[in-house]
């Protein structure tokens, strides 16, 4: 069953329009990527999801229209976003962000034992819980911002760039965690990711981007083994 709908999305910032006529689908307990070159639309594809880039078209989530919704609205519905560059307010402990993360829930019992959630999955979070989320490395605030969005118990995690910036192996580190939240916990995962290689080894089902428009779609597998795809592309070899 599909979670997420999109039809017909179109998106941009003021008169300009990154995003042309781009349908995908995801669904529900699944991970799915979205693929393409710097400048494909990718990112403007997640802010108009949330509510933050100008759209038109339709996107219905649990069978619902939310396109046209505050950002707030969205969150509401279940929807969390994890932007690229991360969001965190650095002034504000690692324990506030993570309250911060849970602002519209009214089961406070419930958030507390999320929070404890969000420990056992980045442990570093919990040893510097009250730390200012400015003075963390960039691995631990890619954790934090996870974090912060899984507070809002989403149904649909949004990830923009989640290896951005980061090591290796912090990478590596990130994307298991990532696999143990969707394979485990049944989050559903929309991955917007320029390491084509590292999420389609844990992706459901792949879109590729190309100048605001979807050219390619299939499972992850397929479009992982597809060569021509992978030169043209992903820029993989």
């Amino acid at each position: 069953m599909s979670l997420l709908e999109v039809e017909g999305l179109e998106a941009g910032y003021g008169p300009v329009t990154v995003v042309r006529d781009v349908s995908f689908s995801v669904d529900e307990g699944k991970v799915v990527t979205i693929l393409g070159a710097n400048g494909a639309g990718k990112t403007t594809t997640l802010r108009a999801l949330s509510g933050v880039a100008r759209a038109s078209g339709s996107v219905r989530f649990d069978g619902r229209e939310i396109s046209g919704r505050s950002p707030e609205a969205i969150v509401r519905r279940g929807i969390a976003h994890v932007p690229e560059g991360r969001g965190n307010f650095a002034s504000l402990t690692v324990e506030e962000n993570l309250r911060l993360g849970a602002y519209v829930r009214k089961d406070g019992k419930a958030a507390r034992e999320d929070m404890e959630r969000c420990f056992e999955h980045f442990p570093r979070l919990r040893e510097r819980r009250e730390q200012a989320a400015g003075n963390l490395s960039g691995g631990e605030q890619q954790m934090l911002a996870i974090a912060r969005g899984l507070m809002l118990r989403p149904r649909l995690l949004l990830l923009d760039e989640p290896s951005h910036g980061l090591s290796p192996l912090i990478t590596r580190e990130v994307f298991k965690i990532l696999e143990t939240i969707a394979r485990e916990e049944g989050t559903t995962l929309l991955v917007v990711e320029q390491n084509a290689n590292l999420v389609l080894r844990f992706a459901d089902h792949a879109y590729v981007l190309e100048t605001g428009r979807v050219v390619l779609d299939g499972s992850a597998e397929e479009i992982g083994n597809d060569e021509g795809v992978r030169r043209s592309y992903l820029g993989m070899v």
